[in-house]
């Protein structure tokens, strides 16, 4: 009986560590090479040609893509001239797809010039969004 007990501990404890191990990304925004524009089709996202934009693709199960909305907003909010395109999954798969969207939420930061510049899968910090952010403003 003590050995099952021992055994079903351990399990949770590696499942708990390997959860942790997965998630331990979750929301970091992480630099993109940026390619030359047009190398991935972005005419039906909506980017702005004045500033950056924030993309973020949601649906409307997803529960964590209120908050990447929240926190979108707000930091767009507070830098002004960064545009701030939600796109639900369900109804354009084929930008997922181009994007290679595999988990909700993904948010993307495109320069003025149509370039994706950074990534990330998850509820970003708003101090990381603003940081990414800054050089593409100046």
């Amino acid at each position: 009986m003590i050995s099952a007990i021992v055994a079903v501990v351990g399990a949770l404890a590696l499942a708990g560590f390997v959860g942790w191990l997965l998630n331990r990304r979750a929301g970091h925004i992480r630099a993109t090479d940026p390619g030359p524009a047009g190398e991935v089709d972005t005419s039906d996202l909506g980017l702005s040609a004045g500033g950056p934009t924030v993309v973020h693709f949601s649906a409307p199960w997803c529960s964590p893509c209120t908050q990447v909305r929240r926190v979108v907003h707000q930091v767009c909010g507070d830098l002004g001239d960064v545009a701030h395109v939600e796109i639900d999954m369900d109804a354009n798969p084929a930008a997922a797809r181009r994007l290679s969207v595999l988990s909700l939420p993904t948010t993307f930061i495109f320069d003025a010039g149509g370039r994706q510049r950074y990534r990330a899968a998850g509820v970003p910090k708003a101090d990381d969004l603003r940081s990414a952010l800054a050089p593409l403003l100046a």
